[in-house]
């Protein structure tokens, strides 16, 4: 039950029942707070007033009251009046209640015989009756609620259309709560959660506006045709990837295109007698893992390139960790076979020690031994790509809307923003109006893998568009819509959405810190590590370490990736992806990984005794770790005029943003002659007489700060943001 509605029912006002809570040390929020049942009963003994209305209370209504004080006397009725079981029936509209209505319509029809009158007779009468009347009241507790997913910071008018009743019934029940709300008024997430228990809903918020546009829509079977598969080749520096691509291109072009292709996108697909291949071209592993953090499926098959002069190395290493955490099958290339000192088998033997172990020796792992500069093995790896392919059953409808996923952007000077696209569903024509996680457009032009302009696309096949309104981010989701209108609705509505989205995506991420209440919350129940060390064995007695750490809850402490060598940007885009904690042990952080690290909210920890490492983590579990704080400067603004606004008694400080951007949410230091005048929050951005966001550097802008009266021209202004440290232990 909550505050407010027990105030009604005993005839107090909210501020005593909450006045009461207090003194008795318990916590309260709002007048909307629940209160647990043994709490009710001890506010109900300090006030003098019987147990609040039990369970079968709804079942017995007023009238039949006078009915059951005839026949039974000795069981008096309960306290509460028929005004409170009116209230009840409002503000718990469970099975229960709903009975009691049924019960209150039932004895209408006064010549209706005993034995259907049997279940509306009072509580006492029931208990004489036979045991069968009395079973229906236990079915309650199987209430099925349904589950609704719906956006933040929804007005009335929109929430009152997710729960499929009228506004108007939305706002008497807010009225009846001691709401006052408008139709166009915006909830807050207390007040909507309250009311959709009461329409017995379960929510579930969006972190941005219209995510669901992007969620997978199930085609029709009969819409359905085989596709290409998409593949990704990965490998240590100098082990033949680009020579490999050479290879397969050359050997494998149409008739009419040999020589002297070039290469104009970072993916193309090929044509071989089996069918077409897309190969996705990515700089290392840093496009792959940052498709996979951003959510994108972009391949369906991984080609690991080893030279067999040379075995496995680090960046081979790593090309098996992200291969594994993505999931995507891996398909061994042996390369360099015509090399002297060249010895297949014993890379065959260091595979199995990564869990790749080759199907000739009783694994799954298919391993084709080729040479990509004199092309022997190719067509043979080709049919390997394509028998993967088959058992994965890949298909795609070509005949709806395009939808597909950013492989990469860029700024083109005389073409604008540019994206490279592998288009993974529909057909991408010319005009056609889309949206991407973070910009959205409209199709000026479309060029394929070879720079040849086309005037549409079928899915799969890479392709440049134009059009983007800002340049779009590798892994971004793209989709088209009917109309451009539609579309640019939905993108105003997810920009105010983004940044927050971004924020919160940082403090969500897995630190040491709040290790222990995810756990308690049930929200994790493993900690993934990657291992940076300043030798193979300290790196291994590390992992052994680590992973010897278990608790009585059945956490899992998992390495996902370990090496030699300092944190590098690498590094921080697995932990980015997977959700993992970087520890580094006698290593220290390149500083473009620091940097990233901030950017994307990774725990980066270094550590000098391994013993430490292991009490961190376990103290992090026990929920001993307290996290730490930093004030980090983002931007950096110059007064150069006051403006007084008389009739909302403030001086504006007009200022130009030198350097950085600062946020409305921002903390901001004066300072003037080079002394600090005051730190204090920032109270309004505007840009002209628009209230906005955020400032970028450049441009001219008025703040008001909290405190800052007398603003003067030459003031210095320095925005700050409050961040997470990364500790050192």
């Amino acid at each position: 039950m909550r505050i407010y509605e027990f105030a009604k029912n005993h005839g107090k006002d909210n501020k005593d029942i909450i006045k009461i809570l207090t003194d008795m040390g318990i916590e309260v929020k709002s007048h909307m707070s629940s209160m647990p049942e043994e709490v009710i009963k001890k506010v109900e003994s300090m006030l003098g007033t019987s147990v609040a209305p039990s369970a079968p209370a709804p079942l017995a209504p007023a009238p039949v009251d006078k009915a059951s004080a005839s026949t039974v006397p000795s069981k008096p009725v309960p306290a509460p009046s028929a005004a409170a079981n009116k209230t009840l029936d409002k503000k718990q509209p469970n099975v229960e209640v709903k009975k009691a209505h049924e019960t209150k319509a039932a004895p209408a029809p006064t010549p209706v015989p005993a034995p259907s009158a049997a279940p509306v007779v009072p509580l006492e009468t029931a208990e004489t009756s036979a045991p069968v009347e009395t079973q229906p009241p236990a079915a309650p507790v199987e209430i099925v609620k349904e589950t609704i997913e719906i956006n933040k910071n929804m007005t009335v008018t929109e929430f009152a259309a997710s729960l499929e009743i009228r506004p108007v019934e939305l706002i008497k029940k807010l009225m009846s709560m001691g709401v006052m709300a408008t139709m166009n008024q915006v909830l807050n997430e207390e007040e909507v959660q309250i009311i959709a228990d009461e329409y017995n809903k379960i929510l579930k918020f969006k972190d941005i506006y219209g995510d669901d546009i992007f969620a997978e829509v199930p085609d029709k079977p009969e819409d359905l045709k085989p596709r290409c598969p998409i593949v990704t080749i990965m490998g240590h520096v100098d082990h033949g990837k680009t020579s490999l691509l050479d290879a397969i291109r050359e050997s494998n072009v149409v008739s009419g295109e040999h020589g002297g292709i070039t290469q104009k996108i970072g993916a193309y697909k090929v044509s071989t007698g089996h069918g077409d291949v897309v190969f996705l071209d990515t700089p290392g592993h840093a496009a792959f893992t940052a498709m996979r953090a951003r959510g994108a499926k972009a391949t369906d098959i991984v080609i690991l390139i080893v030279a067999a002069d040379d075995g496995i190395m680090p960046q081979t290493k790593e090309a098996i960790d992200h291969a594994k955490a993505a999931g995507a099958p891996i398909i061994v290339a042996i390369n360099k076979i015509d090399k002297e000192g060249a010895n297949p088998e014993k890379i065959k033997q260091e595979l199995t020690k990564y869990g790749l172990v080759p199907e000739e020796w009783g694994g799954k792992t298919q391993v084709v031994a080729i040479s990509a500069k004199k092309k022997t093995g190719i067509n043979d790896l080709l049919e390997r790509i394509l028998l993967e392919s088959e058992m994965l059953e890949l298909k795609t409808n070509p005949d709806t809307y395009a939808q597909g996923v950013v492989i990469e952007g860029r700024l083109d000077k005389g073409r604008g923003a540019v994206g490279t696209v592998l288009l993974q569903k529909g057909t991408l024509k010319i005009g056609d109006a889309f949206i991407t996680n973070y910009t959205y457009g409209k199709v000026r032009a479309i060029f394929n893998d070879q720079g040849k302009r086309l005037k549409d696309a079928k899915a799969v096949m890479p392709i440049e568009v134009l059009g983007f309104e800002d340049v779009p981010n590798a892994g971004d989701k793209i989709k088209v819509f009917p109309n451009d209108k539609e579309v640019k609705q939905i993108a105003a509505k997810r920009s105010t959405d983004i940044r927050r989205f971004q924020v919160d995506k940082k403090k969500r991420k897995m630190t040491l810190e709040d290790l222990h209440k995810k756990i308690e919350s049930g929200a994790e129940k493993k900690l993934q590590v990657i291992i940076k060390g300043d030798g193979i064995g300290s790196v291994e007695a590390l992992s052994e370490a680590i992973e010897k750490i278990s608790t009585d809850s059945g956490i899992q402490v998992q390495v996902i990736h370990k090496d030699v060598g300092d944190i590098t940007e690498s590094d921080v885009l697995l932990a980015d992806a997977s959700d993992a904690v970087v520890i580094g042990f006698f290593v220290s952080v390149l500083p473009a990984a620091k940097d990233l690290a901030k950017q994307e909210g990774v725990e980066i920890k270094i550590y000098h005794i391994i013993y430490e490492v292991v009490d961190s983590i376990k103290a992090a579990m026990e929920g001993l770790l307290e996290p730490e704080y930093e004030f980090v400067e983002i931007g950096e603004a110059e007064v150069r005029q006051v403006f007084k606004v008389e009739s909302e008694g403030v001086n504006i400080a007009g200022s130009y943003m030198k350097k950085g951007k600062a946020y409305q949410d921002s903390t901001a230091v004066v300072k003037r002659n080079g002394y600090e005048l005051l730190k204090a929050e920032v109270k309004t951005l505007k840009r002209f007489k628009d209230t906005v966001k955020e400032v970028k550097e450049g441009y001219e802008f008025g703040v008001v700060v909290e405190g800052y009266k007398e603003p003067a021209v030459g003031d210095m202004v320095i925005f700050y943001e409050e961040r997470q440290k990364l500790k050192k232990l």
